[in-house]
């Protein structure tokens, strides 16, 4: 898939067009989310995705999103942006949009953690209502044996706790 947009913006989904330079710079430097992740982790993290749109101008990254799932049944949207100077454009609306709507993930749940762009989301289906389930997440661990242990797993709910 490659689709123009207005203002010489394009997106495009193949894998091999991605900026890892780019991408890497971004999420470990100016995200909240992965501060300080290291280029090979984002490398791997790009090669095993399922999906990933790019946004470009000329042949310039300027924003990113991949999307990781089992194709039948729920999707998960990750490392989500678009560069500071090209925000307020529904560039990152359009964005958005081509992962989860245009391609052949659009059948399935999707999930999402974010902080931030809410709003945006919104516009597309994501809602921060409660869960119809609780859900629990594990922490990444540092060593392929689980050494250091992690964090213990969060519940998340609206239900009250015991």
């Amino acid at each position: 898939m490659r689709r123009e947009l207005d203002g010489g913006f394009t997106l495009d989904d193949d894998p091999r067009r991605v900026d890892v330079d780019a991408v890497h710079a971004f999420i470990s430097q100016e995200s909240y989310w992965g501060a300080g992740r290291p280029r090979e982790l984002v490398e791997s993290a790009i090669r095993g995705s399922t999906r990933v749109v790019g946004l470009y101008r000329d042949d310039e990254q300027m924003g990113f999103a991949r999307a990781v799932s089992d194709g039948a049944t729920v999707a998960y949207l990750a490392d989500v942006y678009v560069l500071g100077p090209f925000r307020g454009r529904g560039l990152g609306l359009e964005l958005v949009r081509e992962i989860v709507d245009g391609g052949p993930l659009a059948h399935v749940w999707w999930l999402l953690h974010t902080a931030d762009a809410q709003v945006l989301y919104s516009k597309l289906g994501f809602t921060d209502a409660p869960p119809v389930h609780p859900t629990m997440e594990r922490a990444r661990r540092s060593s392929p044996r689980g050494e250091s242990g992690g964090a213990e797993p969060r519940l998340r709910s609206s239900l009250p706790r015991p």
